[in-house]
Order: C-alpha cells, then sequence, then structure tokens
C-alpha cells in the first residue's frame, strides 16, 4: 500500500510484501521494472503536486519530462558509480536483458536503460530499502533536472 504525506516524502508501508534480497536479485528484471515504473512515477508525481503550482495539464507534462525514458536512461548512467555491487549487478543484468517489443516513443538503448532504472527501484521497493531507493530517485530527479538548466 502506497501512503502519501507532505515534505516531498513519500511513504511506503509494506511490512508484509518485503521480500529477502537474495530472492530479488534473481527474480525476472522485467517484473522488477514493472513495478519500479509504477513507485517511480507515483514519486515523482507526489513530488511535483507537493513542490509545483498548476493545473492537472502542467503536472503531467513536468511529470513526462521526468519520468520517459530518456530521462531514466540519463539518470540511472550519472547515478552508476554511487550503487553498490549487488545493485549494479542488477542494473546491468535488467539492461542486458532481451527485450521482447519495440520501444514506441524511445531510442532502443535509452530503453533498456530506463527499464534498467525501473528495475532497481522495483528491487529496492521489494526489499524493503526505501531510504536507498528514495535516495536514489532523489540523485535521479536531480541529475536530469541539471541537465535540463
Amino acid at each position: 500500500m502506497i501512503l502519501f504525506s507532505t515534505n516531498e516524502t513519500l511513504v511506503l508501508n509494506h511490512q508484509k510484501h518485503v521480500m529477502k534480497e537474495k530472492q530479488l536479485l534473481y527474480m525476472n528484471t522485467t517484473a522488477l521494472a514493472f513495478l519500479g515504473d509504477a513507485v517511480f512515477e507515483t514519486y515523482v508525481r507526489d513530488h511535483l503536486i507537493h513542490t509545483m503550482k498548476g493545473d492537472a495539464d502542467r503536472l503531467h507534462r513536468a511529470a513526462v519530462e521526468l519520468v520517459k525514458a530518456e530521462a531514466q536512461a540519463y539518470a540511472v548512467k550519472q547515478i552508476l558509480p554511487s550503487l553498490t555491487e549487488e545493485e549494479l549487478g542488477l542494473v546491468k543484468r535488467a539492461r542486458n536483458k532481451k527485450i521482447s517489443t519495440k520501444p514506441k516513443n524511445a531510442d532502443p538503448v535509452d530503453y533498456k536503460w530506463a527499464t534498467a532504472f525501473e528495475a532497481l527501484i522495483g528491487y529496492l521497493y521489494l526489499s524493503g530499502n526505501i531510504d536507498r531507493m528514495k535516495e536514489i530517485i532523489k540523485a535521479a530527479m536531480e541529475s536530469v533536472k541539471r541537465s535540463d538548466d
């Protein structure tokens, strides 16, 4: 269950669903990315609601700039040096997984990197490592914002 709070933080309450790290390291990376995509987008939307003024259209456009494959690919490359050995291994495994569908609006290489980023977020969420997940999301969002300046 996902709960929202003020002060730009997303509180994730899912103790019943925390999985063992070893189990997660070998989980299908596309399944991890499936969850990571939702968690990241929810975190971004919560952040924007608390930091921007505007209607839903303006908020949506701002969210798209942060969650699109190109931005996620850029962000994950920027944070690679700060990843642990396990996190880096997971990112590489997810990035190298053969994709069965063609991305609609993204370069295939960016799409693979973005999927790797989402898999990392999904992994951290399911492992219950929420502080680390938020640290990586924050660093990713900051790197994308810096690249836009």
